[in-house]
């Protein structure tokens, strides 16, 4: 949740109950249910997870209705809850990045979320398997073609009302709006028909850290029992619609989908946290063999958008000391010089990143030759990108840069650079060994879980799953 989208909310009296007091099932109890949680997920065909606030709280960002959450605060005349860090930094929790295995390993069918944060397309889950009922805060959509925009800093308003920046495809240019809801919005209809598909025919839908109070969309995980299918709910407070469940889980998200993990033998993979700048030279010959020329540093969004990673940038010229150095310290950062055409240089880019970053500097090294015209260079944007990630993520290092894009015309030249701005890793799931307090396997259609009791002698329970 949003601390600037709870501000520009209009104002609503009554929005539900707010201050639940937390539940926590006993540690054995929690244990038990988190089995059951791993067996029905097993034989689940269609699973799909129903998200809210709750599963962001980890992340540093606030809910709505608990004990400090950001209605309950406002109702006791206290405002707005502080965030542990930006907004525009926060992190994919533990349960985000698990989810996102789960999506990988074929597992998890398709996600819902209630949330505007963000963090479940920045985690990794696909766009297409993804409905977000209530918008997204770093979206924008044009009103004409429908292409969407995902920002890197947070759209200035809310209540799908048209931002300052518009289409990017030359045969549209129409102006863009946001994409998250007020009070009175209705549901998008694409987002709203896809949750509602999913969930008639789900065998499972997993609701995590919601509430369930927000309508229409606390009604839709329930379509899935019209089918035989189960709902599972994982919140610290209870719902409305605890009843309807066939298991009710009170206890941390991030616990819960840990020790489910770990029964399941998956791994909860790292996140890697990609920034993006933009940086071009353009030149125009002066008299006397001088070249004058404008070195800019800006976001890919465009020249209206800011990079809030970005806090200023050192500009220097390592083979040529006889050239002064600079410090650009306001966006856009615009260096502009006067130099000789004939003599080449370096120009090293130190990008000081801000805080909430895994590092505190990335560089950019640009060879400048104003002689001899550059090629124009186009990479294969995911390939190079994964690329990074893994090497970021072996290397356990922040502040790596890679080139993705080069364009040149005769006076200028635009390049396109990828930086690791954070790497956050969650609990270490490794093979489960056959000592361990539980083991999972799957062969073919059948799985077994066994239980090492104290007195060493084994239980166990098996099941098997219907035919596909």
């Amino acid at each position: 949740m949003s601390l600037g989208y709870a501000q520009k909310l209009s104002y609503k009296e009554d929005v539900g109950t707010v201050g639940m007091p937390e539940i926590f099932d006993s540690p054995h109890a929690l244990d038990s249910k988190i089995e059951e949680l791993a067996v029905m997920i097993l034989r689940s065909k269609h699973l799909v997870a129903f998200t809210g606030a709750g599963i962001s709280t980890s992340s540093g960002i606030p809910d709505f209705r608990g004990p400090k959450g950001v209605w309950t605060l406002q109702q006791a005349g206290k405002g707005i809850p502080d965030a542990s860090l930006p907004f525009h930094r926060a992190m994919p929790s533990l349960t985000h990045m698990a989810l996102v295995e789960l999506e990988r390993a074929g597992v998890l069918k398709f996600v819902i979320s209630q949330n505007v944060d963000s963090l479940h397309l920045r985690s990794g889950i696909p766009r297409e398997k993804l409905a977000e009922l209530h918008g997204n805060s770093f979206m924008e959509v044009c009103s004409s073609c429908g292409k969407e925009y995902l920002r890197d800093f947070e759209i200035e308003t809310i209540g799908l009302k048209e931002t300052r920046r518009r289409c990017a495809d030359n045969s549209c240019l129409a102006k863009l709006t946001d994409t998250v809801l007020d009070w009175e919005d209705a549901l998008p209809a694409k987002e709203m028909d896809l949750a509602q598909n999913h969930c008639s025919a789900a065998d499972l839908v997993l609701c995590l850290g919601t509430s369930l109070q927000i309508t229409p969309a606390c009604n839709f995980p329930f379509r899935c029992l019209k089918n035989g299918g189960r709902v599972v709910i994982v919140n610290l407070q209870s719902t409305p619609k605890d009843k309807k469940a066939s298991l009710v889980i009170h206890g941390l998200v991030d616990k819960v989908m840990e020790a489910v993990m770990r029964i399941l033998n998956y791994r909860i993979p790292p996140f890697v946290r990609i920034d993006f700048v933009h940086v071009s030279l353009s030149h125009s010959p002066r008299k006397k063999a001088c070249v004058k020329w404008v070195l800019r540093i800006k976001s890919i969004h465009g020249p209206k958008a800011t990079m809030p990673f970005l806090k200023s940038v050192e500009v220097a010229f390592p083979n040529r000391p006889d050239m002064k150095c600079d410090l650009l310290q306001e966006q856009p950062f615009v260096l502009k010089r006067q130099t000789t055409q004939r003599k080449s240089f370096k120009i090293l880019l130190t990008l000081n990143l801000s805080e909430g970053c895994g590092s505190s500097f990335s560089q950019i090294e640009w060879p400048v030759n104003f002689q001899v015209k550059q090629k124009s260079l186009s990479l294969d944007r995911d390939k190079v990108l994964n690329e990074l990630k893994g090497l970021a993520e072996r290397e356990s290092c922040c502040g790596q840069e890679v080139l993705l894009e080069r364009n040149v015309e005769s006076r200028s030249e635009f390049t396109a650079h990828a930086i690791v701005t954070n790497i956050v890793r969650y609990a270490k799931i490794e093979e489960v060994p056959e000592n361990d307090d539980l083991i999972t396997s799957v062969n073919g259609g059948a799985f077994t879980l066994k239980r090492s009791c104290e007195d060493g002698d084994n239980s166990e329970k098996s099941a098997k799953r219907s035919p596909r």
